[in-house]
């Protein structure tokens, strides 16, 4: 097993990072309350084993999980280093992050590894420079990983999921319309649907409501905002929250635990 050199990771602040078609998190955590995500997710413990519980089930150990989106999980890593990898459904599903972990069992959905070969991401994580190579090597790995797997998503739901993105240069951070995601009626009226089709593909291709999605692209604005350098108060109004509150209360939804304990101090 890898170990890293005693006091290797003394000091060392969590890690986000927000890049195209993916988002990670690196750092060390306790436990997270039962949520879900709108991308799929590869959990991996970066030196041991953490706990798991999917669902309404039982905990259990392992070194690796991923996670279908919209399927619901809570985890503890007793205070030690994760990795938690969001692939965005435009990059691959869950089917093509398989390659990533061994020794593999299919439990509620999920797939659970006692084994990982992500030495990857524990560089990421030890490197305090990683931030100017993360996003080539994250989609390295994913490259890798999704090789043989399905095509991307239906078209229309990949631009829906593009039109989505946090316009940028809006005349004030306080105006929030503008920042808004389109409307579940534009987007079908773009894609050439009729709302009730367009809402069912989709669920269909990307495992979650566009509303839930919607939702999960405005966090990933903030967490990006917050990572170049905002409070938080400033990320939420530049990702369309109406105020800190209501970021608070979607991050701790959408997390599973409120954004001190993983998005304060984080590493620029």
């Amino acid at each position: 097993m890898y170990e890293p050199a005693a006091g290797a990771n003394e000091g060392l602040k969590p890690l986000w990072h927000v890049g195209d078609g993916q988002m990670l998190f690196a750092g060390c955590l306790g436990r997270n309350a039962l949520h879900s995500h709108s991308a799929s997710v590869l959990l991996a413990g970066l030196y041991d084993d953490f706990r798991l519980k999917l669902g309404r089930g039982g905990w259990f150990s392992c070194r690796a999980a991923i996670i279908r989106a919209g399927d619901a999980y809570e985890f503890d890593a007793g205070g030690r280093p994760l990795a938690v990898l969001y692939v965005e459904p435009t990059e691959t599903s869950a089917e093509g992050l398989v390659a990533l972990i061994q020794e593999t069992r299919e439990e509620q959905g999920a797939l659970i590894g006692q084994q990982s070969d992500l030495g990857l991401l524990r560089v990421i994580y030890e490197d305090a420079a990683s931030s100017r190579w993360v996003n080539e090597a994250l989609a390295d790995l994913i490259e890798f990983s999704k090789a043989g797997t399905r095509p991307t998503i239906d078209v229309r739901v990949a631009r829906a999921i593009e039109a989505m993105a946090v316009k940028e240069n809006h005349e004030s951070e306080m105006d929030v319309d503008r920042t808004r995601p389109p409307s579940v009626a534009d987007a079908a009226r773009s894609s050439g649907l009729s709302m009730s089709r367009f809402q069912h593909l989709f669920k269909q291709e990307t495992g979650v409501s566009y509303r839930r999605y919607a939702a999960w692209a405005r966090m990933r604005a903030a967490v990006s905002e917050v990572v170049a350098g905002s409070n938080f108060t400033t990320a939420a109004h530049a990702a369309g929250f109406y105020d800190q509150p209501h970021f608070a209360h979607e991050f701790r939804r959408i997390f599973g635990a409120p954004a001190s304990r993983s998005l304060a101090n984080v590493r620029s």
